[in-house]
């Protein structure tokens, strides 16, 4: 990762130095969590990931898995995620964990944070943890949106900028009904945005970009506007 570019942490210091923690970027290519993963890393301390408890029982790589304490996440049919092992392995080992709120690569024409789901504010929530904003610039110089390889030389410059935990007191108690949890996941992606907005030295879009709205699907590649 140094060969391929040089990385400027700012504001680092927001970032925790023990305890439990979710940290929450913005996301526009797939080589996304090795450069976050850098910074965390770079910050003294290890990032993980959640990952289908599938993979658990891989051969070699459930065994990298379990020694790496990564998070076995359950899927209960059309329930989704089981937030609650995850929020107990957090807090119990005193993780940093890596969740992406836009769960996908953003469709967003011009790498602005869309939409975001709520895993991160729930797992924050649930948890009781800080949940960090991150936004990074840079890292499409590396490696494009879809792109098939990285770009070697030369070496590109990449920020990366943590910012102050998102305050979720206003939500803290309350039933973590859907509503509630769309609430405190658009503070978030107001908070990532904000972040980016810096880096970038631009004013991102008025209204965040919806892939329901323009008829794209959550997952898998998109076209991209001409």
């Amino acid at each position: 990762m140094n060969i391929l570019g040089r990385y400027r942490i700012e504001q680092g210091e927001k970032l925790p130095k023990t305890g439990a923690v979710v940290v929450a970027p913005n996301h526009y290519s797939e080589i996304d969590p090795i450069v976050i993963g850098v910074a965390i890393w770079m910050q003294g301390r290890a990032p993980r990931y959640l990952a289908k408890a599938s993979l658990f029982t891989v051969p070699v790589l459930g065994w990298f898995l379990r020694r790496s304490e990564q998070i076995p996440v359950e899927r209960h049919g059309s329930r989704g995620n089981d937030p609650l092992a995850a929020a107990n392995q957090l807090t119990e080992n005193d993780l940093v964990v890596v969740v992406y709120p836009e769960g996908t690569l953003t469709r967003d024409p011009d790498l602005w944070p869309m939409r975001g789901k709520t895993g991160a504010v729930r797992l924050a929530l649930t948890a009781g943890v800080p949940l960090i904003p991150v936004a990074h610039w840079g890292t499409q110089k590396i490696m494009p949106r879809y792109g098939k390889g990285v770009s070697l030389f030369p070496r590109k410059d990449v920020r990366i900028r943590f910012g102050d935990p998102v305050d979720l007191s206003r939500f803290a108690g309350r039933n973590l009904d859907s509503a509630t949890l769309a609430e405190a996941t658009d503070v978030l992606m107001d908070a990532i945005t904000g972040l980016l907005a810096e880096l970038r030295e631009e004013t991102p879009p008025a209204e965040r970009w919806d892939p329901a709205r323009k008829g794209q699907a959550e997952t898998g590649r998109f076209e991209e506007r001409s």
